[in-house]
């Protein structure tokens, strides 16, 4: 990990994966959904404050003509202004106008956190990484089905695509 990070809020954008009733529930590691979500929270309102973006992404499965309960978004997680995107595959960019969007703002960096971190998280950012947008990667803002999942994720993959942090290395300037 390295050291904080200042962020400029006009060209960052923060990106939380897959924060719905029924991902959050799920056992995960190497920490709780619910402790996941108030890391996510907490980061959700500095961008707020600071005037940078907050992206929320769900998935819904195509295939089902219904989808289960807790497909939506966390309650009270989404406030006036934030972007919510519906994905129907494993990353947030492939059939989706997210790329349009963040570049419509002029965001060319992208603070990830959710779950599940190898999965959701991590296949949004190689999609980001490879469309050249800078990555920062929240690491005590995301979990997985595994701690072993997780750890190759955060030590192995993400250092290769951007920066790995914890929650209290990002900072974004004020207008």
């Amino acid at each position: 990990m390295t050291a904080p990070l200042t962020l400029d809020p006009a060209r960052t954008a923060l990106v939380l994966v897959d924060l719905m009733d029924r991902i959050v529930a799920l056992p995960l590691e190497p920490r709780k959904g619910t402790e996941v979500l108030h890391a996510a929270e907490e980061l959700a309102a500095e961008f707020r404050a600071a005037g940078a973006p907050v992206v929320l992404l769900r998935v819904e499965r195509p295939s089902l003509a219904e989808q289960p309960p807790g497909s939506g978004l966390v309650a009270g997680l989404r406030k006036d202004g934030d972007v919510e995107i519906v994905k129907r595959t494993i990353g947030g960019f492939h059939g989706t106008d997210l790329d349009a969007r963040l570049r419509g703002r002029g965001i060319t960096r992208l603070v990830f956190g959710g779950i599940a971190t190898n999965l959701g998280v991590e296949s949004t950012a190689r999609a980001a990484a490879d469309l050249g947008y800078d990555l920062v990667f929240v690491e005590d803002a995301m979990a997985a089905l595994t701690a072993a999942e997780h750890e190759a994720s955060v030590r192995l993959d993400f250092p290769r695509l951007g920066t790995v942090v914890t929650a209290a290395d990002v900072h974004l300037t004020r207008p």
